[in-house]
């Protein structure tokens, strides 16, 4: 993978992970959780904005037009991020996975040669950080609960388990994912599903699910109806 298709896969998870959280803006089961998500939300996408950014200097391209004129095919991001929001606990957990991976990214390329990938990885280790934190406390609320929320949130971490072998397939090892992950799915009394089964990808090489067709067009849509139109 090239160095660019790199800046392309760290930006794009970051983009449409906040296109997803965006979504629960008004929605979500409590006012200050609104505020939370809404925060998040612009924490990726400022870490999209730099890194795309970066990225559009090799590519003669701006941050606005990576986001909004490519097509899905150009896109680089784990299919994790693309999946629908689906209930609040199919959304904490991939927040929770989605920030174990991101939380040992940033903070091995904020160590790394490239002077400014890492002062944007220094920034955003920080923030991961938090959505870590978070993430882990609604999970472990919501697994350690009532036997209904017990019940939805196993289902969540089941049904999106097998998108996160994509994440731990390149920059983050897997155990390095795990030790993150495991102590959280044990205190929400949480049952860890198994890695020998269906392992879903193509997302970095472009191969994405129906689903960030269905996303772009949304997010795409004003953009590409007043193509160059200035606020």
């Amino acid at each position: 993978m090239s160095d660019v298709d790199r800046l392309l896969g760290f930006g794009d998870d970051a983009l449409i992970a906040a296109q997803r959280l965006a979504e629960w803006h008004a929605s979500s089961p409590e006012m200050e959780e609104d505020v939370a998500l809404a925060n998040i939300a612009l924490d990726q996408l400022g870490a999209a904005r730099l890194l795309l950014t970066y990225a559009g200097e090799s590519l003669g391209k701006d941050e606005d037009a990576l986001a909004y004129l490519r097509d899905d095919r150009e896109f680089r991001n784990c299919l994790l991020v693309e999946l629908p929001n689906g209930d609040f606990a199919v959304t904490m957990a991939k927040l929770l996975f989605l920030s174990a991976y991101q939380l040992p990214l940033y903070t091995a390329l904020a160590a790394g040669p490239d002077e400014r990938l890492a002062a944007i990885a220094a920034k955003a280790r920080k923030e991961s950080a938090y959505h870590f934190d978070h993430s882990s406390q609604w999970t472990i609320r919501l697994g350690d609960g009532t036997e209904e929320s017990h019940r939805r949130m196993q289902d969540a971490v089941d049904d999106i388990w097998p998108y996160t072998h994509e994440l731990t397939a390149g920059e983050v090892s897997r155990s390095d994912w795990l030790t993150l992950v495991e102590p959280v799915l044990a205190e929400a009394t949480l049952v860890r599903p198994g890695d020998g089964g269906w392992a879903p990808d193509g997302g970095r090489s472009g191969v994405h699910t129906e689903h960030l067709s269905y996303l772009l067009a949304e997010m795409q849509v004003l953009h590409r109806a007043h193509p160059g139109a200035k606020w």
